[in-house]
């Protein structure tokens, strides 16, 4: 069983696979760390000067003093935090779709299918005519 493991393990598709599961989360912290300090303030700019990250609607105020027995934290919808999570998405989409694009540019567009099933019974219909 640890032989099958070993090889399952070893083979190309799995550390292909460990790989892009690495740089995939190294790309989610820079497109994260793109839309919070760099997109971001600039539509807060031009909103107003708003923090987007900051916006919610406060369900029930926070109880006490934080740390304090007793402290109830604050219940608030952070409709503002996930529009940072959208436009992350929306930018990691984007820089997926380029590189897709280009890798396909680079092969040479999809590889040919080859003949359909009528083409090749064309073929052996025209072959016993023969």
């Amino acid at each position: 069983m640890f032989k099958e493991f070993k090889e399952f393990i070893l083979t190309g598709n799995v550390v292909d696979f460990a790989v892009a599961v690495i740089l995939a989360g190294a790309v989610g912290l820079v497109v994260n760390g793109f839309v919070n300090d760099i997109v971001m303030p600039v539509v807060g700019h031009f909103a107003g000067g708003m923090d987007f990250a900051n916006l919610k609607v406060v369900l029930s105020e926070a109880v006490g003093k934080e740390g304090t027995e007793g402290y109830v934290a604050e219940n608030a919808i952070r409709w503002g935090a996930w529009i940072n999570t959208i436009i992350n998405l929306l930018i990691v989409g984007f820089v997926l779709f380029m590189i897709v694009r280009a890798y396909n540019k680079a092969r040479g567009g999809a590889p040919d299918a080859g003949p359909t099933d009528i083409d090749l019974l064309t073929e052996i219909r025209d072959a016993l005519k023969k």
